[in-house]
């Protein structure tokens, strides 16, 4: 789907056809998980903040005014979305070795490669912020820019975590790959 499809379906959704959202729903459900579950590190507690975000987006997409990419304007209901979450249950994240005890307990959604698993692994140990902009950066392709219109983070900041980010995903990956 192109930028233009996507203006096409967001405009079917304004017009009242609600069935259009779930060809948003359909490309930006994975990334929007992904989200969720880098600042929550629970997997269900994820899926529900991912549901509960597209709500939003879906009610509130008159105030979507086209100024950014559709994605970065969802993004940031997810980012918001999960701190509302976290801040109402005024719990932390869980802490890395927890999270990924419960990961271990998911089923794979996808067969991946052993280099993916390594990766994907050495990122689930970040930092959540350093996992968020390492995640948006480089598996969803959004900008410095963008990033930082997501996570409320300044531009330099967002750079900072990304230079952190990969700094610690040398290190740990360092012989592995």
């Amino acid at each position: 789907m192109t930028i233009n499809n996507e203006q096409i379906y967001i405009n079917r959704i304004r017009d009242g056809d609600s069935s259009a959202f779930s060809f948003i729903v359909d490309k930006y459900k994975n990334m929007a998980y992904t989200i969720a579950l880098k600042m929550i590190r629970d997997p269900a507690a994820a899926e529900d903040a991912t549901q509960e975000s597209f709500i939003k987006a879906y009610e509130a997409i008159d105030t979507y005014k086209g100024n950014a990419k559709f994605s970065t304007w969802l993004y940031t209901i997810v980012y918001r979305t999960c701190l509302s979450i976290l801040k109402q249950k005024k719990t932390l994240p869980l802490d890395d070795e927890e999270y990924n005890n419960r990961m271990d307990d998911q089923p794979p959604a996808l067969e991946a490669s052993e280099q993916s698993k390594y990766i994907s692994r050495a990122i689930s140990e970040l930092p959540a912020t350093e996992a968020i902009v390492i995640t948006l950066y480089y598996m969803n392709g959004n900008s410095v820019r963008e990033i930082s219109k997501i996570t409320g983070l300044s531009m330099p900041n967002v750079k900072i975590q990304l230079y952190r980010a990969r700094k610690k995903l040398e290190h740990k990956l360092a012989g592995l790959l």
